[in-house]
């Protein structure tokens, strides 16, 4: 039945992490390598009702050869360089087409999706009573590196609202039915990188509407592509968790300890540290390769090194440090490209 819920599905793809000078080179190549890996899916895009991408300047040759490339009509929305991460998947969302797309999914043009993603994502759709959200699995790679970052960046907690559900969600590997995404849609956060899909999450938990999450639905999202931009990854995630507190306090900390909320880098501080002992919990669950021995003891080392430049960020934020540059925080594009 996932054919059938295909062709009632639109995906929207954003490129907004992929950084890039004049010329769109890099843009192109990786959006082609994402088209090619869509094409060979057990459930390809030529299945779905709609496709849509937006872009900050793709010229029009470089877009009819992925069009080309996809064999199939593409949407291609261009966006203001300025846009936020997800305010562009808002917009994509915006130019969907409600006749034909009961369901709208999304994803990144800097992640590899399994070959089966698609059809996994879907999948627990099919039915009178599917879900209204279904959430995918998403990781970096099998490195120790990869690991230990995924634990940081891509980890899932149950729901409270579903036996197999989870209360948070990513971005790049999710889909709404589509009057639930009409409905609450990602939000604008003063200060916040990446983490509107978290508060989108605790905001649809608060709402009674659970999300399914599908393990096998998987993609691997790319490691940033130089020092400088790894090093600005975890500044900002750090700074993410800074803007995050208040909320998460008060979703998810009993009322003694709701001054946490108002404590500044003592809050900031206590929930990074829960974040890291929780990311240590995770390593060898949560579908992430099996380490053990000097292995499982690197991995420990790296999450625990890693939490200390994200707490430096969150601290600096709790100062006045917003970004490391002038931009908006979800207005900051990384290169994923290597």
């Amino acid at each position: 039945m996932s054919s059938a819920t295909a062709a009632r599905t639109a995906l929207v793809l954003e490129t907004n992490n992929l950084h890039d000078g004049p010329g769109m080179e890099l843009v192109s190549s990786s959006l082609q390598r994402l088209i090619l890996l869509l094409g060979q899916q057990t459930l390809p895009l030529t299945s779905l009702a709609q496709v849509v991408i937006t872009h900050d300047g793709l010229p029009p040759h470089i877009c009819k050869s992925i069009e080309r490339l996809a064999q199939r009509p593409i949407d291609f929305v261009a966006i203001d360089p300025y846009t936020g991460y997800y305010d562009a998947k808002n917009v994509g969302f915006d130019m969907t087409d409600a006749a034909l797309c009961d369901y709208v999914a999304f994803a990144d043009a800097d992640c590899l999706p399994a070959a089966d993603w698609l059809e996994r994502l879907l999948e627990p759709l099919d039915g009178p009573e599917g879900p209204s959200v279904v959430a995918g699995r998403t990781s970096y790679d099998t490195s120790l590196t990869g690991i230990a970052l995924t634990t940081l960046d891509f980890m899932y907690f149950p729901s409270p609202l579903r036996q197999g559900g989870t209360r948070n969600f990513y971005a790049n590997n999710v889909v709404f039915r589509r009057d639930v995404f009409e409905r609450y849609s990602y939000q604008v956060l003063d200060g916040v990188y990446r983490a509107q899909c978290e508060v989108l999450g605790l905001r649809l938990q608060a709402a009674g509407v659970p999300v399914c999450y599908e393990a096998r639905a998987h993609t691997q999202h790319r490691l940033p592509g130089t020092r400088r931009d790894w090093f600005k990854l975890r500044w900002l995630r750090g700074q993410d968790s800074r803007g995050l507190t208040p909320l998460l306090v008060e979703t998810c900390v009993p009322a003694p300890l709701q001054w946490l909320a108002r404590s500044g880098p003592i809050g900031t501080l206590c929930v990074q540290a829960s974040r890291m002992v929780f990311s240590l919990r995770a390593i060898n669950h949560q579908d992430l390769p099996r380490v053990r021995g000097l292995r499982w003891l690197g991995t420990a080392l790296l999450v625990m090194a890693y939490s200390a430049v994200d707490m430096a960020g969150g601290l600096f934020r709790g100062f006045g440090a917003h970004t490391l540059d002038h931009q908006k925080a979800d207005e900051q594009a990384l290169s994923y490209h290597r």
